[in-house]
């Protein structure tokens, strides 16, 4: 018996934002599915970053629509976007570093009325690093466990889908196979996750499916390891770096 299709936790069709000029992104669609990650690469000034907050509600969406778990959230605000079961983790001030590791998790649970105690238990399982660091200022925390403690903040709420921009900038090589571990651990709970990345190669090699943006627009998608391994795909937009 065949296994059934992983569901839709997100699916944009037609987006296109800016902000307040011409459009960045334009006419831009695509899918994540629970317990997948699907990546969003392409060179710099594609619109990568933008179409992530246009997804989250931080940027107005001047034209198409946003669904998470089938229900319609174009430009529903982020703070009430959670609700809907999207978490989203920003490049740069994703954690408050004055407050502690377990302070910061508990800022995340905002809306949760019970359980939020044994849910950071369920995510020091899934983070060990965070597990000794509660009661540390999380600005005295690494790179890698900052981002580590950004993801486990907004896993607080459960979402459905959780959206990622750039995770691993600023992290050696050796923290960011370690942040990509975790990411497939999360992929692994159900958890739908979408990546934007500026290391194709990498993303790509751990993605289910890629999304290439160019100049704001869909260039091409398929499944990660076929658009990884694609001659032509990786003249253009992955370089012969490995």
């Amino acid at each position: 018996m065949a296994e059934p299709a992983p569901e839709v936790v997100l699916r944009a069709d037609g987006v296109t934002a800016g902000y307040g000029g011409p459009p960045i992104i334009e006419d831009v669609s695509l899918t994540v599915l629970a317990g997948k990650i699907t990546a969003i690469v392409g060179p710099n000034g594609a619109g990568k970053s933008t179409l992530l907050k246009a997804l989250s509600g931080v940027l107005k969406v001047s034209r198409g629509e946003v669904h998470v778990r089938g229900g319609k959230t174009t430009n529903i605000p982020p703070e009430k976007l959670v609700r809907h079961g999207l978490g989203y983790v920003p490049q740069v001030s994703n954690i408050f570093p004055d407050l502690t590791v377990r302070e910061n998790l508990e800022m995340g649970a905002f809306t949760r009325r019970r359980g939020t105690g044994a849910r950071i238990d369920e995510l020091c399982e899934l983070f060990p690093d965070l597990a000794i660091s509660l009661r540390r200022r999380a600005g005295m925390l690494s790179g890698g466990q900052r981002s580590m403690l950004a993801m486990a903040r907004a896993l607080m709420l459960e979402p459905a889908v959780m959206l990622l921009d750039e995770p691993s900038a600023g992290l050696a090589p050796l923290l960011q196979s370690a942040l990509w571990e975790q990411i497939e651990k999360i992929a692994a709970t159900g958890v739908g996750i979408c990546v934007v990345e500026q290391n194709t190669r990498r993303t790509l090699r751990h993605a289910h499916w890629g999304y290439i943006l160019v100049l704001g627009r869909n260039r091409l998608d398929g499944p990660a390891q076929e658009l990884l391994h694609d001659d032509s795909v990786v003249e253009l937009y992955v370089g012969r770096m490995s």
